[in-house]
């Protein structure tokens, strides 16, 4: 049984998790049956040169996921035959977006064959939070959160720690409530700061700088936040706009516009105008897609890489190396500017 055996050292799985893929592959090629006792702690850790608590740990694992089950004083034997070494993941998002589909796509195509992933939709609703992790507890191996809610005040944190942490990984923001937890984060503040930053030779044409942001979409109001310092700090007038389709753009004034609905409303005022984008008003839209490289010739875009976090998660996942990382924010110059 389990002949010829390594453990690559260089891999970026964790050692233990390969001891699991093993006894997984021997349950499956029937070297091991049910109710059939396995090689001890202390007999696993010398024949693949690793430490006990590296063995135990694999056990504990498999124990957990019902592989296997352990009798005081006699060791642990095979629980289940029908096993399979595919995680199930609970990918769990505010709503369905072009970015967040981006996400997801990024995310899937990472894990492979590796995991499977179910996404379930809360709309911006904690009640309907709750109860996707409260009927979901068992089920999946991993919970990928994306928390945006309608209320931020809103008490998700406490939603969040029925989950066991190990199981938890939060994408998109950063939560002080639980700030010891893995997640790949936006800082939307500083984000739009840094980004403006970038285009400001360009924003200096402009007599006014409006945000259109819309107050009914659930944005990030940390967004606003930033545009007002970004502003301030750099001699900017500026407005704030809820809806493009109830105002008239002004000649020699710029808008950052967060909706693709709102993007589209302004370029049709801006045709309906007979204007030029980039001489007699300026836009920059956030997140960037292949749309907005063609749409009227380039539109400016500020957007964090959405492929590259759903990257970043799988990648987590799959090397069990759970850190806190920053997505990158860029400024993509364009003709709109």
């Amino acid at each position: 049984m389990l002949n010829n055996l390594k453990i690559d050292s260089e891999s970026e799985i964790p050692k233990y998790r390969q001891v699991v893929d093993l006894f997984i592959s021997d349950i499956e090629a029937g070297i091991f049956k049910q109710g059939q006792r396995i090689p001890s702690i202390n007999e696993m850790s010398e024949e693949l040169l690793l430490s006990r608590d590296t063995v135990e740990k694999a056990y504990v694992y498999m124990k957990k996921k019902g592989i296997l089950m352990a009798v005081r004083g006699k060791g642990y034997y095979v629980n289940q035959v029908n096993v399979s070494r595919n995680l199930k993941i609970c990918l769990v998002f505010n709503k369905l977006s072009n970015y967040k589909r981006s996400i997801y796509y990024a995310f899937v195509k990472t894990l492979g064959a590796k995991a499977s992933v179910d996404v379930f939709i809360y709309n911006y609703n904690l009640d309907e939070f709750e109860a996707i992790v409260s009927n979901n507890l068992n089920n999946y191996d991993y919970f990928v959160i994306l928390p945006h809610f309608r209320n931020e005040n809103a008490n998700f944190s406490e939603v969040i720690k029925k989950i066991p942490q190990e199981k938890v990984l939060i994408v998109d923001r950063f939560l002080d409530k639980l700030k010891d937890y893995p997640v790949v984060y936006q800082e939307y503040d500083k984000d739009i700061q840094s980004a403006l930053s970038c285009g400001l030779d360009l924003l200096r044409k402009y007599t006014r700088l409006n945000l259109v942001f819309p107050q009914t979409e659930f944005y990030p109001p940390y967004i606003v936040r930033g545009f007002q310092i970004f502003c301030q700090v750099h001699g900017f007038q500026f407005t704030i706009i809820d809806r493009m389709e109830d105002t008239d753009i002004c000649q020699g004034e710029a808008y950052i516009i967060v909706s693709d609905d709102d993007l589209y409303a302004f370029i049709r005022k801006v045709k309906q105008k007979n204007w030029t984008l980039g001489k007699d008003c300026g836009v920059v839209a956030y997140n960037e897609n292949q749309v907005k490289e063609i749409l009227c010739d380039g539109i400016t875009t500020i957007s964090t890489n959405h492929e590259e976090i759903g990257q970043l998660a799988a990648q987590m996942i799959l090397t069990q190396k759970f850190e806190q990382i920053k997505s990158p924010f860029e400024f993509i110059r364009r003709n709109s500017l």
